[in-house]
């Protein structure tokens, strides 16, 4: 059963929240994070990517970024100032997006659950990735990114949530990108973790690398500690947990950089020996069909052989799997999408706008539109122990780092 901690977080003073609050590490690279964090010396950018105040060009996997993320955080608590609460508290974490909402508890979860697979994966991690977070955790001696999880909602956890949100929040503000975020702390914790209590498992829906990262920096500091009893803070990650019923998958999309050295005309032709090729139109396809945008003009394609998908593997029926296997691959040669060059990736947020813009520019030749990966799917395939291709899924809205810290 899921077990979830009240935790003392370190976060800003409502008048700063706002300069402080940060979108995550990894959904910007260095030079945007650079633009972001201009004139705001209290963005947790600086403490999330602090490669930003280090010259151009700095490996972001140096020792000397390590040690100013230390440094900035340690400024940051001073001079914002940070705060940290009396009480282990739980919090409820609006998140509203147009006429989207959804309400997650912001809780510590444990690391033996992780590592034990009560906490549900879909995804492979990266070694340099992990590398990288489970040295920034030790390095801070905090964990200042959250995992994103979700679990089978459950309508006492959404009564107890509602409760809590009808009274005052802590936090309550509107981000840049037009994202409301409101922060609110449960006035007593023990229902909402009774109720957690009686949750068979949660799952990873965004942060891999984050809790296994924090896994890492656990055994690390466990290693180091000769009294260690297994209810230290650094047992513990950071987490926010939303019911699966409001979540929300956009689509992520694909791009190529060339064809293989084939002209348009004889990629087309070996896209139609397994795809009803017709005309299409920029719309987001649906489920098992996609849309191919290639010499500015959109497609929509059919797979020929719609048989392709196992019972006993619930991956290989996505939509990410069978555009893989039966194009990416035969035809363009992209065996691995996370390592070839050749291939990247667009969040369904920025729209198939931003693929036609992209072919249009020439910065890559084609681009293909996939309906989105839908929770269910992320559920049943983690249920079955199984591995989504990298890049299935694109949670929208995303969290904001800087609210809530943990300590370890």
């Amino acid at each position: 059963m899921a077990v979830i901690y009240p935790f003392r977080a370190l976060r800003p003073p409502v008048e700063r929240v706002e300069q402080v609050a940060s979108v995550p590490y990894d959904v910007v690279n260095t030079e945007e994070a650079r633009a972001l964090a201009a004139d705001n010396p209290l963005s947790l950018l600086h403490v999330t990517r602090p490669e930003i105040d280090l010259p151009e060009g700095t490996n972001i996997y140096a020792d000397e970024v390590y040690a100013r993320a230390a440094e900035n955080l340690q400024k940051l608590v001073e001079t914002c100032p940070l705060e940290l609460e009396a009480e282990p508290s739980l919090y409820l974490y609006r998140l509203v997006m147009g006429g989207h909402e959804q309400i997650g508890v912001a809780a510590c979860c444990a690391v033996d659950e992780y590592d034990r697979d009560l906490v549900r994966k879909h995804e492979r991690t990266r070694p340099d990735k992990e590398d990288d977070r489970t040295r920034h955790m030790l390095s801070l001696r905090a964990q200042t990114g959250v995992v994103f999880l979700t679990y089978r909602a459950d309508r006492r956890i959404d009564a107890l949530a509602a409760a809590v949100v009808s009274g005052e929040p802590l936090y309550d503000f509107t981000a840049p990108d037009g994202i409301r975020h409101t922060l609110w702390r449960a006035p007593s914790p023990d229902a909402l973790v009774r109720a957690f209590g009686e949750v068979p498992l949660l799952y990873i829906a965004d942060g891999h690398h984050r809790a296994a990262g924090a896994s890492r920096a656990r055994a690390a500091l466990r290693e180091q500690n000769s009294r260690h009893t297994g209810e230290e803070v650094y047992n513990r990650f950071l987490t926010v947990i939303f019911p699966s019923d409001q979540m929300q998958i956009l689509p992520y999309n694909r791009v190529v950089r060339d064809l293989r050295g084939m002209s348009a005309e004889e990629f087309l032709a070996a896209v139609e020996t397994k795809f009803s090729v017709s005309e299409g139109s920029a719309d987001v396809p649906a489920r098992g069909r996609f849309g191919m945008y290639l010499r500015q003009r959109w497609y929509n394609l059919t797979p020929l052989d719609a048989t392709q998908s196992r019972t006993d593997d619930p991956t290989t029926s996505l939509d990410v799997s069978v555009l893989q296997d039966q194009l990416l691959d035969p035809i363009l040669g992209i065996k691995d999408v996370r390592t070839d060059k050749r291939i990247d990736f667009v969040g369904g947020i920025r729209g198939t706008s931003e693929l036609e813009r992209l072919v249009n520019e020439g910065r890559v030749a084609v681009a293909f539109s996939l309906s989105p990966t839908t929770i269910e799917d992320l559920l049943t395939v983690s249920d079955a122990n199984g591995i989504m291709p990298p890049k299935s899924t694109w949670f929208e809205p995303k969290l904001r780092d800087g609210l809530l810290i943990h300590q370890i």
